[in-house]
């Protein structure tokens, strides 16, 4: 029988190279499904992390669609560490912030406590989150094989419609800060909101109160990224 030395060599690459990348907190949170090689996800655990697994009403659109599912096999491993590469940098780069690898995805969270605050019933960027939403515009140029999925929600202080529409404006200001003030292509973003209607904490706390106002940036690999995976996967050819 004739072996194809390429394939190995991409399976023998693959394996060193996710031994590697084991000592990352990113990565260590990762269940079997987001280690890669799992066929016929459909981002169900991505909505988890992102809803607090409420799905909630609202919003501009399904953001299963956008998400999609995970690759499997060979591709899907050399996504999922490219992935976990991309989840300890962001680690290394804004420490504090919550980073889930979830699926073949990299969920980030910021709340008011860990890097994109805004002040009560505001949405406009203040400077302190101006400073966090550099660091992330110098990841997401490290990253271009991304696509990026921003979420804005609130805790259930004031009325359902007004928190719906206070999130919309928020996730809609930080989309605003890549595509306007940083020039970055508005096709590569989808921006949702789900107002008071996914919390991940008690509102019955200033502290959990805190953590539900909260601004999710979603990485997702886009297909140039799964082309190139499947592509190396079947030996280049």
């Amino acid at each position: 029988m004739k072996l194809d030395t390429k394939k190995i060599g991409v399976v023998i690459w693959v394996l060193i190279l996710s031994i590697s990348l084991t000592n990352c907190g990113a990565v260590q949170n990762a269940n079997n499904k987001q280690k890669g090689g799992v066929i016929g996800a459909t981002g169900g655990a991505v909505l988890g992390a992102i809803l607090g697994n409420n799905i909630g009403k609202g919003g501009n659109g399904e953001i299963g669609a956008v998400i999609g599912g995970v690759v499997g096999g060979t591709a899907g491993v050399l996504i999922g560490n490219k992935m976990d590469k991309n989840a300890q940098r962001i680690e290394e780069e804004i420490p504090g912030v919550e980073i889930e690898r979830v699926d073949d995805d990299i969920v980030v969270t910021f709340d008011e406590n860990s890097g994109i605050n805004f002040d009560t019933n505001k949405h406009n960027i203040t400077e302190q989150s101006r400073v966090t939403l550099d660091k992330m515009y110098n990841l997401l140029l490290e990253f271009p094989d991304t696509n990026v999925l921003i979420i804005g929600h609130t805790d259930s202080s004031g009325s359902d419609t007004y928190n719906m529409t206070l999130s919309q404006k928020r996730a809609e200001a930080v989309t605003g800060y890549f595509v306007n003030t940083k020039n970055m292509s508005p096709g590569r973003f989808t921006t949702n909101w789900y107002g008071e209607t996914s919390p991940v904490s008690s509102n019955d706390t200033p502290e959990g109160r805190a953590h539900n106002r909260r601004v999710n940036i979603v990485l997702i690999p886009n297909e140039k990224m799964k082309n190139e995976a499947q592509n190396e996967a079947n030996g280049g050819n």
